[in-house]
């Protein structure tokens, strides 16, 4: 057994944290986060949920406009196979990663862009 407090977590750098991979082909990420991350597409579905702190998330499909969506402690958002979207906290925040353990992200920028 692992116990985590994860109103505590920190990494040594952003967006780091532990990961479990025993689900088969899902890994599940306790992530710290101050920065986003990069706008990317994901080859599998992505749940996200944030257990401490506030994350604009952005979401965009093909050539359409991104759609962001506010989530605050509590809240999840489910990511379809090949959304476009790129993680933005408010301050430092928590969250809960679900995705594929072997996923291959395709990186859709240079970086964070809003």
């Amino acid at each position: 057994m692992r116990a985590f407090d994860t109103r505590t977590l920190m990494g040594p750098v952003d967006w780091s944290g532990p990961t479990y991979s025993g689900f088969g082909d899902a890994s599940v990420k306790l992530r710290w986060i101050k920065d986003a991350y990069k706008w990317h597409i994901n080859d599998g579905p992505e749940v996200f949920l944030v257990l401490d702190g506030i994350v604009d998330m952005h979401v965009r499909s093909g050539d359409r406009e991104p759609v962001i969506q506010r989530l605050s402690s509590g809240q999840m958002i489910f990511i379809e196979d090949g959304e476009e979207h790129i993680a933005y906290p408010c301050g430092d925040a928590r969250i809960l990663v679900v995705e594929r353990a072997d996923r291959d992200t395709e990186c859709a920028g240079d970086g964070a862009e809003h």
